[in-house]
């Protein structure tokens, strides 16, 4: 394991700056930490978004504007499932359905969600290696006036309209790290938090019991990249969620909330006022464009935050 990038990742931020990262340095480097925090079974069907969207970007094969689902998918299914009079608010395409039909017979099979995994990244010819954070069962649950919603329902079906005054991550007491995640932790060259909402990304995988310990504990230099910049979040609530929460939504805010165990923090440049802030924590702090607009952009950043490792 010695030598490894590991990346907590959640999510279409995370994806694109692992992009970026394979693209600079040997695949085979990396090891990727995904959050399962999201997961949901829809149409009888176990649903991995994050570890999907991570899969189908480093394949090559996500929807470039979107960031989720597979490129040129067709979605014949969820028509006929839309005459049936069924529940369409969670958008499947035919492609992707293919990935959950097999995930769910393996499942059944016995085989463990680490290992199905590990099935897919082979035959996507993925080379960089890539497990959930935990092989049991781990769901946010989002507190709202109306009540705890399941995460999908408040984020896909009422599109994060609801404002959040708590999350809770159902079953993390009792989950273990996934295996080899905690050994990679501990033996890696680098560790990055990807660009990732901190709350519903990056909160179940630090939830997990051992891992937030082990990223505390490691010899390895741990950075991480803010998902907020000038306040707002460049892709999905997460602003919108730090403030219903009470917290600011600030990248200040965010490097606050990994202070235990971070080394590095990464922030774009319309927030270089944020950075005294940061370094008042005992962070270093690194100044530079974290908005990922294009291939060029993501390289920039990984090679970036290397550096910041020191790993370039």
């Amino acid at each position: 394991m010695a030598g490894k990038i590991v990346a907590l990742a959640g999510g279409v931020g995370a994806a694109r700056f692992l992009e970026g990262l394979a693209s600079v340095v040997a695949p085979s480097r990396i090891y990727i930490v995904g959050n399962t925090g999201d997961d949901a079974e829809i149409h009888g069907l176990p649903i991995c978004p994050d570890l999907d969207t991570v899969s189908y970007t480093l394949a090559g094969l996500a929807h470039p504007e979107r960031g989720w689902g597979i490129r040129g998918d067709t979605f014949h299914c969820l028509q006929a499932l839309t005459r049936l009079r069924a529940a369409t608010w969670f958008q499947l395409g035919d492609r992707d359905v293919a990935t959950h039909l097999y995930r769910r017979e393996r499942l059944r099979q016995g085989a463990t969600l680490s290992q199905v995994t590990r099935e897919i990244r082979a035959a996507l010819g993925i080379r960089a290696e890539m497990v959930p954070m935990s092989d049991s069962p781990v769901r946010t649950r989002i507190i709202t006036r109306r009540g705890e919603l399941e995460f999908q329902n408040y984020f896909v079906r009422r599109k994060a309209r609801d404002a959040v005054l708590g999350v809770r991550y159902e079953g993390a007491e009792q989950a273990r790290p996934a295996p080899g995640v905690l050994e990679a932790i501990h033996g890696a060259a680098g560790i990055v938090v990807c660009p990732s909402n901190p709350i519903i990304s990056i909160g179940p995988i630090l939830a997990v019991p051992g891992i937030r310990e082990a990223l505390r504990q490691t010899p390895a230099p741990v950075a991480a990249i803010s998902p907020i910049v000038g306040g707002r979040a460049l892709k999905g609530p997460a602003a919108r969620m730090m403030k219903s929460m009470g917290w600011r939504a600030s990248a200040a805010q965010v490097a606050e909330l990994y202070r235990d165990f971070l080394d590095v923090f990464v922030l774009d440049g319309v927030d270089r006022d944020e950075a005294r802030r940061v370094e008042a924590l005992g962070i270093r702090t690194v100044v530079t464009n974290t908005i990922m607009s294009g291939v060029p952009q993501k390289k920039a950043l990984a090679r970036t935050v290397l550096k910041a490792l020191e790993l370039a």
